[in-house]
């Protein structure tokens, strides 16, 4: 049985919610809401989400890595909302709950006799949060929906890559799990409200905006000044030196000079301090390829541990480019407990540290229905988890 009987105070502690969302983005809102003390029922279809079954799986078998993580703290139901007791069920759990999260497409959830309407009526101060491709409204909200589709209509594909190469979309599921941070602050904002005024909400939540928020100014520069960002592979337009750099062993770094004082130390260091071409925003741009070969040519004549010395103790900003193996053995991330062991399987802690209520992973994604028979016998009348 699963248990939130940890001592720590739980800021989220007693709020109450459904999760029925598939793969990263909802469920990831939902699993930042549960990481700070939020009782989180995750709602799956018989057979089970499908992110049991994607990414890569424990030596011993069973469910995945990303369920694991992405279902962390909460507990499992199976209900097949297409039925008349699933749909019961569900209706059920939402009379005492504070927080709904779905991610069908637009239009499902009320095919299925449970669009927010329903919610609503059913719990009026219930806080709903939709998340999908392109929004609830629009040409493209029928469309699916993807992190990929988002990264490259979002103009964010368009400016990845190296000069003349091909547009590149990130390796990750980048904007799952940006879109799964601006969901969970959304539903922090509309649960304010509704604890101010008893009066609940939907929440407009997508992959594209979400996406669209990373780009910063670029909208207003291609908006008033007809500017589109070329791919500079690691460089931005407006910060030189910037970019990763190979050293003479082979190993890789990232330098950045985005303040003005850093890109000094750095233009310095590389030999180039005297010249006035660089001593400006202005001229170091202008200049771009001339100062970024030689700040690669000057650390490829280095080694690794060379360079880094070199440039700490000029503090100037560099770090080394890790591996994911590497990271795990990272002094500073072992020191500070940045990855954790939840039931055997190590994963990143909680988002963010908190001084009075920390956040706390208490168990890995659990097994399918796993606490089916527990929640359908005691929450239904009211929702009373399992504290013991």
């Amino acid at each position: 049985m699963a248990s939130r009987a940890s001592q720590s105070v739980h800021a989220l502690e007693g709020l109450k919610v459904i999760d029925m969302a598939t793969i990263f983005a909802g469920p990831g809102a939902a699993r930042h809401l549960a990481d700070f003390g939020a009782d989180v029922i995750k709602v799956e279809a018989p057979g089970g989400d499908g992110t049991r079954r994607m990414t890569w799986f424990p030596p011993e078998g069973g469910d995945s890595y990303a369920w694991k993580v992405v279902a962390r703290n909460k507990r499992c139901v199976t209900l097949d909302l297409k039925t008349p007791a699933g749909h019961d069920a569900l209706l059920a759990l939402v009379q005492h709950a504070d927080v709904l999260i779905e991610n069908n497409r637009p239009g499902a959830l009320e095919r299925l006799g449970i669009g927010p309407d329903v919610l609503l009526a059913c719990n009026p101060r219930l806080v709903i949060l939709r998340v999908s491709g392109f929004g609830q409204t629009g040409p493209y909200s029928g469309k699916a929906g993807f992190a990929t589709t988002a990264e490259a209509m979002s103009g964010f594909a368009a400016i990845n890559g190296e000069p003349g190469g091909a547009p590149l979309v990130p390796p990750v599921a980048l904007t799952d799990e940006v879109t799964a941070v601006v969901g969970a602050f959304a539903i922090m904002v509309a649960l304010r409200h509704s604890e101010r005024t008893g009066v609940g909400q939907v929440i407009d939540c997508n992959l594209l905006e979400s996406a669209i928020q990373m780009m910063g100014p670029l909208p207003s520069a291609a908006a008033h000044l007809g500017y589109d960002q070329p791919r500079l592979g690691s460089g931005i337009p407006y910060s030189v030196p910037r970019g990763t750099f190979e050293c003479s062993d082979g190993r890789w770094v990232a330098v950045s000079a985005s303040a003005e004082s850093v890109a000094t130390r750095v233009v310095e260091l590389v030999g180039l301090g005297d010249d006035p071409r660089f001593s400006t925003f202005e001229g170091r741009v202008a200049n771009r390829d001339e100062l970024q070969g030689t700040v690669s040519n000057w650390i490829a004549a280095r080694t690794f541990d060379d360079v880094i010395a070199t440039f700490e103790n000029a503090q100037a900003a560099i770090g080394p480019v890790l591996t994911m193996r590497e990271l795990l053995k990272d002094p500073h991330v072992v020191e500070r407990s940045i990855f954790v062991d939840v039931d055997g399987v190590t994963m990143p802690g909680p988002i963010v540290r908190m001084s009075v209520t920390p956040g706390e992973l208490e168990f890995a994604g659990r097994g399918e229905n796993a606490d089916s028979a527990e929640i359908l016998r005691d929450l239904l009348g009211a929702w009373k988890p399992d504290t013991h």
